[in-house]
């Protein structure tokens, strides 16, 4: 790379974090955030930068960011391409959630004077839009308005090494697999970590070339882009579904929050089988004890499928700035990782 500087401000969300590019040093081209994901993907600068940013000694294996760009027309405020250890992915609600408070922060967005500002971004797999909260100067709380989500297939079985499972697949801007983890014997917990990441990965590579995994619409959207480990907690004192989750993404990467699209995924899934009506909330946990709730704000249809557009509450932090650098005489160049 001839890249010796980049310019970050990272956040986290829920305790995932993310890690904020406002100006990319590399070209992204295409007309579409869609075109420049597919840009990306085979594009070794891009990808560079990318492995620089995520890999060890300036990252690590569950790092998490996204390159921001511009939108596809006037209707949004910006696009961004979202990326990991493994590449780039087409959603992330997390990674949503931190762009929208640092819009506000910083003034690429001008903050609202009634207390809610709306950030309208393009991502991958379409465009979402954002309600910021604040009181004063102080910010709230993030709405997160998700594309249509729906499920895909039910009670799919897939053989594993803990024996035979059954699963549902689902879409929330990317596809994802959910299985209940009492079924294989492990709880949504730290101390099962390992297992959780190993069960995960063999789930979503098993179902991820099957006819499960396609989207019905763009098959750039498909595959299966991680498996929903999820404890069932009954419900709250209103009579709300509470769950806990942990979302083992790409190739075994562990969101610590409680997931935005996969939270997304995880509304359809519930409206689908009837444990989550309009009006209602989930409340969702993840493995390190964050909190989104998410609720049906509209239901429609995709390709003859019943949809749901999902809104995840959730809160971003800034957890500092950033400029990395490249020496050109660096034996580990871009970096490397463990897992």
């Amino acid at each position: 790379m001839t890249i010796h500087q980049v310019r970050t401000t990272d956040y986290h969300t829920g305790g995932e974090p993310f890690r904020i590019v406002p100006e990319p040093p590399v070209a992204i081209e295409g007309a579409t955030v869609a075109e420049r994901r597919m840009f990306a993907v085979g594009n070794p600068d891009v990808d560079n930068l990318r492995k620089l940013l995520c890999f060890e000694p300036r990252g690590h294996a569950d790092m998490y960011g996204g390159f921001v760009t511009p939108p596809d027309d006037e209707g949004a405020h910006f696009g961004v391409l979202f990326w990991h250890k493994d590449g780039f992915s087409t959603a992330c609600g997390h990674g949503s959630i931190a762009l929208a408070v640092w819009a506000v922060q910083t003034g690429r967005v001008a903050r609202d004077p009634s207390g809610v500002t709306i950030v309208v971004i393009d991502v991958p797999s379409g465009r979402v839009t954002l309600r910021v909260r604040t009181a004063g100067e102080r910010i709230t709380g993030v709405d997160f308005v998700n594309v249509p989500s729906y499920r895909l297939a039910e009670r799919v079985t897939v053989a594993t090494s803990r024996g035979d499972v059954v699963v549902d697949v689902a879409y929330g801007g990317a596809i994802y697999a959910h299985l209940y983890a009492a079924d294989v014997g492990l709880a949504v917990t730290p101390e099962h970590y390992s297992d959780l990441i190993a069960i995960g990965r063999e789930v979503k590579w098993a179902l991820n070339d099957s006819e499960h995994a396609r989207h019905p619409v763009d098959d750039r959207l498909s595959g299966i882009y991680g498996t929903i480990l999820y404890d069932d907690l009954g419900v709250d004192e209103n009579g709300n579904p509470h769950q806990r989750n942990v979302t083992v993404f790409a190739d075994g990467q562990v969101d610590r929050s409680p997931c935005g699209s996969g939270t997304c995924s995880r509304v359809a899934v519930l409206a689908a089988t009837g444990r989550l009506k309009p009006g209602q909330v989930l409340v969702h946990d993840s493995i390190v004890g964050t909190r989104f709730h998410a609720r049906i704000v509209a239901e429609s249809a995709v390709d003859g499928y019943p949809a749901v557009v999902a809104e995840v509450t959730g809160k971003a932090y800034r957890t500092g700035e950033h400029c990395f650098e490249l020496d050109p005489a660096d034996d580990l160049g871009t970096g490397f990782v463990l897992r």
